[in-house]
């Protein structure tokens, strides 16, 4: 990114923030109370999502050119891509937008992981149909938590006692074995623990999302020895820079040139 000092009394900059996570929530609010004009874009595929401060708009931009279209129009300062790190599809095109109308973009994903004590005895797998089937091979009463959008790849596991744990209710016909969850973090340990007892789970299987929200589940299988399966994330963007803080966003930020 071109950042340069700005003028204390420059006039409010105008960024885009593409969001859905709690990262993205928490900058708008900084940015807002900074004097900055924000929007920050939600997918929709939440009924009832936590709305950050500022302008919002819920909805897909129909694509890399809808996305090129809606930054020609706004022409925002900066886009911020603070979606879930596994949204790689948006993160590609908001890569591919940018570039072309030449609007600055920062990436800002949280941490996974990986720096856990216990997570070098995790069972790492690259894509949902690997982790499906260690699950089938290694669980006769997986935890799902991988999102709804993942379970077609898991629904072959017709003869597993499956537990899974959504927000929104699943997209695709489940196996009549299997029990769903609807519920939302953040999670206390001690609540997992019990869960994982109560359904007897043998099998953990979820992603490298990184965050306190939906980590207590990772304590609470390492409280039971309870074998884990992490579907690594995807790559990250070649070529724009990356912070894995709202701070470190701001920072940079905070040295975009004012227009």
């Amino acid at each position: 990114m071109d950042l340069r000092p700005d003028s204390a009394r420059a006039p409010a900059r105008r960024i885009l923030i593409l969001g859905g996570t709690s990262e993205a929530r928490s900058l708008a609010e900084h940015l807002v109370e900074q004097g900055d004009q924000v929007t920050s874009t939600l997918a929709g595929r939440v009924s009832d999502p936590a709305l950050p401060v500022g302008e919002v708009r819920i909805g897909g931009f129909g694509g890399v050119s809808g996305l090129i279209g809606y930054l020609e129009r706004q022409s925002p300062d900066a886009v911020v891509d603070a979606t879930h790190p596994y949204a790689a599809t948006m993160t590609a095109h908001a890569v591919a937008a940018t570039g072309q109308v030449g609007v600055p973009l920062l990436r800002l994903a949280r941490p996974g992981w990986g720096d856990r004590r216990d997570a070098s005895g995790w069972i790492w797998v690259d894509d949902h149909p690997s982790a499906a089937a260690v699950a089938a091979e290694r669980g006769t009463r997986p935890f799902l938590t991988t999102g709804r959008q993942p379970l077609g790849h898991y629904t072959a596991l017709t003869d597993h006692d499956t537990l899974v744990r959504v927000v929104e209710p699943p997209e695709v016909p489940l196996p009549p074995r299997w029990t769903v969850i609807r519920d939302r973090g953040p999670y206390r340990v001690d609540g997992e623990i019990a869960l994982l007892r109560d359904h007897r789970v043998d099998l953990l299987v979820t992603k490298d999302s990184g965050g306190r929200y939906t980590s207590a589940k990772l304590d609470a299988a390492r409280a039971l020895a309870v074998p884990v399966v992490v579907v690594r994330r995807p790559p990250p963007p070649s070529g724009v820079e990356l912070v894995a803080s709202v701070d470190e966003a701001l920072g940079r930020l905070g040295r975009l040139p004012h227009q």
